[in-house]
């Protein structure tokens, strides 16, 4: 076992028995399974991710260590568990989610045989997981629960949603999330009313050559 991840798998134990109040923990954790999904994860490429969700839309902080917490409330954080490579990590990053604070867990894998989300989900009961297949070819494997096991999952490279689903599992009993997410909402609806409004008031060639 390489240095690094028994380091990783001692540091998820260690905190597991920690007694730290709600405000210093992560609220959710993002897990991927290689950092090659990183972009869709988090920032998303051409499509926004879950960390553009996450800090740009809803105010949350991305923290790094327990000891220093971030001054923002709500936090995140961010591991790579590979379901194949290191299922000792996935195993203990998991299990010991509850009791580390985390509150839902999103958990994107790429490639035909996308476990990562599958197997937290499994391990992590009854702690929500929020499934992201990473790629088109990932969605039968993230998404092929048996009954009893369950696991919500969003479209292919939707880490955006995901952390929007994750919110709203949070919102449920925190209720500055919840005001973060109607504002974030109502802005989209402002945002569509400008666009009807100019579309029809300036005729489709001005609207299509405003910008030009």
């Amino acid at each position: 076992m390489s240095d690094s991840v028994s380091d990783l798998i001692d540091r998820l134990h260690d905190e597991a028995t920690r007694d730290r109040p709600p405000a210093e923990t992560p609220d959710v954790g993002i897990v991927m399974g290689s950092d090659s999904d990183l972009e869709t994860m988090m920032t998303g490429g051409k499509r926004r991710g879950a960390y553009d969700a996450f800090v740009e839309e809803l105010g949350f902080a991305e923290q790094t260590e327990f000891e220093n917490p971030p001054a923002e409330r709500f936090t995140f954080e961010t591991y790579v568990t590979s379901a194949h490579r290191t299922p000792d990590l996935m195993t203990a990053y998991a299990e010991t989610a509850e009791e580390r604070g985390l509150e839902v867990i999103v958990a994107g894998a790429g490639g035909k045989s996308a476990d990562l989300p599958n197997m937290t989900a499994s391990i992590a009961y009854p702690l929500p997981v929020i499934g992201v297949p990473v790629q088109e070819k990932s969605v039968d494997s993230v998404i092929g629960m048996p009954t009893g096991a369950p696991l919500v999952a969003v479209d292919a490279g939707k880490s955006f949603n995901a952390a929007l689903s994750a919110a709203q599992i949070l919102a449920r009993q925190h209720e500055a999330v919840r005001d973060r997410l109607v504002d974030y909402h109502e802005g989209l609806r402002a945002g569509v009313g400008d666009v009807s409004q100019e579309l029809h008031d300036r005729g489709t060639p001005a609207f299509r050559n405003r910008e030009e």
